[in-house]
């Protein structure tokens, strides 16, 4: 390597570093906030529709302000968008501990679902994919989405611990701080993520985004990743809630979701390796035709704590590798120039099918008293979603990063 490359080199080994420090804080608690649904519903006395719809709430802001935070990066820069991300995050965490009335604890997932918009993975993984080769770009994405994975991980456990030493409401204060320490980090990214789109007028968004919608293969990335929004948005906020149910200890629940987040970093490292080597549509067929046969044979099986670790397990290897495939096909079909925003609006069905995911959840188990219809629902979507995919015409990596 030239001596004048190593700065530039070290900068960007510096930038990696902190995305992957901003996506491990900026996904964490937000994709395990379901441990607290059973111990906050039991205190205040609502039913589960009231934390669910505030999950829900978040999930459909988040989705919302995804393209829109995306057209700010092109146009303007990450490091801005992330930082606005993690002051709102914070605040819409606070909220969540110190309101207690039902409507105004449901509203604060719209605050929350905006910050975490801003500042989520979705946005630093597309800024961390601009600034590398394309050959280093599905792996950097599969590094990106670890890094969420390893917050996943952590976060789970780390809440259960707080919620029984200090009750739910200090606990969600501690997460609120969390979203802070995403701000020192951003120096780095900044000094390296620039503008792509920072000369293009408001109509070249407008015809970059109508060109993606009269493709076929962004359209089949559009309506698939909605399923998985409604995969992970339904186990990451019920799961911990189904095994108390079935008389486990809450700590087994948020054991699972940590498997999950700790499988996933696997699963996300060799979803972004597999999508160098194989065609990034059958990468992603096979993900969710294996989440539909995990997923019946779950609720199949009589329930054991092993059996929740071992169903966590292997949907952690599918959690989010979903990701890096979606993300490297956007880039690939849709080039580079407009990504953050095709991504963002990508990311938005995605979020969409997380609010049904989350809400449904709550909403059928308070009118029927357990989730049967969502694991089954969960089932038929995922083999749907593995045939949605099929028809994606996948260019060749090469001429596709022009």
């Amino acid at each position: 390597m030239d001596k004048t490359e190593e700065p530039a080199q070290a900068g960007l080994t510096a930038a990696i570093i902190a995305g992957c420090l901003v996506a491990f804080l900026g996904f964490g608690f937000s994709a395990t906030f379901g441990v607290f649904l059973q111990p906050m519903s039991a205190d205040l006395g609502w039913g589960r529709e009231v934390f669910s719809l505030s999950i829900a709430l978040q999930a459909l802001s988040w989705g919302l302000t995804q393209p829109l935070a995306g057209i700010v990066a092109d146009r303007y820069g990450t490091a801005r968008v992330l930082a606005f991300g993690a002051i709102i995050g914070a605040t819409g965490y606070f909220l969540r501990g110190f309101v207690t009335d039902p409507t105004l604890f449901a509203l604060t997932g719209i605050v929350t679902g905006i910050g975490t918009g801003a500042c989520s993975f979705p946005i630093v993984i597309v800024a961390l994919g601009k600034i590398v080769t394309p050959a280093q770009r599905s792996f950097v994405l599969g590094l990106g989405t670890a890094a969420a994975s390893l917050g996943m991980f952590v976060a789970a456990p780390a809440s259960s611990l707080m919620i029984s030493a200090w009750g739910w409401k200090t606990s969600i204060f501690v997460i609120a701080a969390s979203f802070l320490f995403i701000l020192p980090g951003l120096i780095f990214i900044s000094r390296v993520s620039k503008p792509t789109a920072g000369n293009q007028s408001a109509g070249a968004f407008g015809t970059a985004i109508t060109t993606a919608f009269r493709d076929r293969s962004y359209l089949c990335l559009f309506f698939g990743f909605f399923v998985c929004g409604f995969h992970v948005a339904f186990i990451g906020t019920h799961l911990p809630a189904y095994v108390v149910d079935k008389e486990l200890p809450l700590v087994v629940g948020a054991w699972s979701l940590a498997l999950i987040g700790l499988f996933n970093i696997a699963g996300s490292f060799l979803s972004g390796w597999s999508g160098n080597v194989v065609l990034k549509k059958s990468v992603l067929s096979g993900i969710y035709f294996t989440r539909a046969i995990v997923i019946a044979l779950f609720i199949l099986a009589p329930i054991s704590p092993m059996g929740v670790y071992i169903f966590s397990a292997a949907m952690g290897l599918l959690w989010l590798s979903t990701v890096p495939p979606t993300m490297g096909l956007v880039a690939q079909t849709q080039g580079l120039t407009f990504l953050s925003t095709l991504a963002g609006l990508v990311f938005f069905s995605h979020q969409t099918g997380s609010f049904l995911g989350a809400w449904l959840g709550g909403r059928i188990f308070d009118l029927t008293g357990d989730y049967t219809l969502m694991w089954w629902a969960a089932v038929g979507l995922g083999v749907l979603a593995a045939l949605i995919h099929m028809p994606i015409r996948e260019p060749a990596l090469k001429a596709a990063n022009t």
